[in-house]
């Protein structure tokens, strides 16, 4: 499942949670690093406008789609992904870390996160070890000097596998530059994952996440934040389905339809809606006078 324009694409390149521990696994089995980032809507606002941002996430081995629109957009593209959180995955990954004997670590938020945070991991994670934590000051450059020595220190730590809780973009560059400095260590960007853990942030409800309203629920919780947030996410969100309902039903009305042309959507740029389309009305792969977005970036598929 492709996201974005051509020329800003991101691949979800991990279908699944099977899929997804099966790989670490073997990572871990093989000492080879690795980078996963868990895509959400918030990110596809800040990937077409933040070039950083979007070459640290170019830099990341393994992406899931985290956010259940990520999951519905894929679904109506007819490429199914499940949705797997970047909180979810923490207790999971640990465990297999314990089974494995790999060392963690955790970086980001705060010394008393970190803290409650490796005091809840061990007591849910028996023989779990915490080789290295580390919560760097404010205004933190994930590729400066500082960021550097951290990752240094993390090598020498021994652990494989590091968490980091830094929140988007700064979490992904961080990783990104570690498959650099650190090139034995698998990072995987949780965001407020650390801080659900200690206590220090409380995670919506089962229920509410059952029924996709854990937004709402963040939204109650910290307004000031998650308002031009969600406002962002929701802008691009709109446009995005006007848009795709228009051009779905232009493409159901054409004549002279071809069994073998199909619609499929593979691309979602909130700043610039992103549809792929084969032409019913000619053989156009390209640019198309027929379509209402014709202005937009479409190309064939058969």
């Amino acid at each position: 499942m492709k996201l974005g324009c051509e020329a800003r694409q991101i691949e979800i390149n991990v279908p699944s949670r099977e899929a997804l521990f099966r790989t670490v696994r073997k990572n871990f089995e093989t000492h080879t690093g690795f980078a996963l980032a868990t895509i959400n809507l918030d990110h596809l606002t800040k990937l077409p406008v933040d070039d950083d941002f979007l070459a640290a996430y170019r830099a990341h081995d393994l992406v899931v789609a985290d956010g259940r629109p990520v999951v519905w957009l894929a679904g109506i593209a007819g490429k199914p992904v499940e949705l797997i959180p970047g909180s979810d995955q923490v207790l999971p990954l640990c465990a297999l870390c314990a089974e494995l004997g790999v060392s963690i670590a955790l970086v980001g938020s705060s010394d008393a996160a970190l803290l409650g945070a490796t005091r809840f991991l061990q007591k849910a994670v028996p023989g779990l070890d915490v080789a290295y934590t580390c919560a760097p000051p404010y205004g933190f450059d994930p590729e400066g000097p500082q960021a550097d020595l951290i990752l240094a220190d993390l090598a020498q730590s021994g652990a494989q596998l590091c968490f980091i809780a830094l929140g988007a973009p700064k979490q992904e560059r961080f990783a990104a530059r570690g498959r650099l400095k650190a090139d034995q260590v698998g990072f995987a960007s949780i965001g407020a994952g650390l801080d659900f853990l200690s206590g220090h942030q409380t995670r919506a409800p089962h229920f509410m996440r059952v029924l996709a309203l854990e937004w709402l629920w963040r939204l109650l919780q910290d307004p000031k934040r998650m308002v031009p947030r969600y406002t962002r996410c929701l802008n691009g969100s709109i446009e995005f389905f006007v848009d795709m309902l228009t051009l779905l039903n232009q493409f159901d009305n054409a004549p002279q339809r071809n069994s073998v042309h199909c619609l499929q959507i593979v691309a979602v740029d909130p700043v610039g809606p992103t549809l792929q389309v084969h032409c019913p009305f000619c053989s156009s792969h390209t640019h198309c006078s027929h379509h209402p977005f014709k202005n937009f970036c479409l190309a064939g598929i058969a």
